[in-house]
């Protein structure tokens, strides 16, 4: 395990771990500067390609935005989502995130799922490819978008993989819309960073869709909070190049050469 990651689990139980996504150099860099860690997920199906789910992202498109984003990332850890059907066996996962370390240099992979993926974290690990973990609403293969954690049974299930992915060497596991004890309780039980989205402050961190954040998706997710109106913005920038056109105020002499 490298230091950046040692690091990085260090940062338990001390200052809150900031975490955002990314899918481009621009963004990236704008990010990095505040975050500790930066996501390139499978969300960019809908936030980009306006895909239905995640399950319709490639491995190819995962691998092309994330080397923009790498261009732009020099402070944080950056984590690349392995999308659908990219990891169904131990063999099928190494091949797959050797390709996306070796062609994105980034520092660690992430992936959606419990015991039934533990051997192939373990495969993973073994070969010193650092992993995080994801438990909770899985978008990958989710069938409906509902908060995780109310029944007793399905408690004790998330409870028990998020010890099975420490002890099989995820570094960090992401906790997506889960109910707020069961966070508070897992975040308590592992000595590994837990990463909330919709899992309450109890989380060791939190991660939030860059989009969403600002504006610009409309989406009214319960644990999305808007930072800023970056799509009025936009409009707005853009009504005034409309007018300045129209009005022949530009290109100006100083615009032109």
């Amino acid at each position: 395990m490298n230091s950046k990651i040692i690091n990085f689990i260090k940062r338990k139980n001390k200052s809150k771990i900031i975490s955002l996504t990314a899918y481009s150099k621009n963004i990236a860099s704008i990010i990095d500067k505040h975050c500790d860690l930066v996501l390139v997920g499978d969300s960019l199906g809908s936030v980009l390609y306006n895909f239905s789910s995640t399950k319709k992202v490639t491995l190819d498109m995962m691998i092309e935005h994330s080397k923009s984003v790498r261009m732009g990332v020099k402070k944080s850890l950056m984590v690349v989502d392995m999308p659908h059907n990219t990891y169904r066996t131990p063999r099928e996962a190494l091949r797959n995130a050797k390709k996306i370390i070796s062609k994105t240099k980034c520092d660690a992979v992430k992936l959606e799922g419990g015991k039934k993926f533990v051997q192939i974290i373990k495969t993973l690990t073994k070969n010193k490819i650092p992993v995080m973990g994801h438990l909770g609403l899985l978008p990958q293969s989710a069938i409906n978008f509902k908060f995780k954690g109310k029944e007793t049974k399905e408690r004790k299930t998330i409870l028990r993989d998020s010890k099975l992915l420490e002890e099989a060497g995820v570094f960090s596991i992401v906790l997506e819309c889960i109910e707020s004890s069961l966070a508070k309780e897992i975040t308590k039980t592992i000595k590994i960073p837990t990463i909330g989205i919709g899992a309450s402050v109890h989380c060791d961190g939190q991660v939030l869709v860059t989009d969403d954040l600002m504006g610009l998706n409309k989406i009214k997710a319960r644990f999305v909070k808007k930072y800023a109106n970056i799509e009025k913005q936009i409009n707005d920038a853009t009504l005034k190049f409309k007018k300045d056109v129209l009005k022949r105020k530009f290109p100006t002499k100083k615009h032109s050469y």
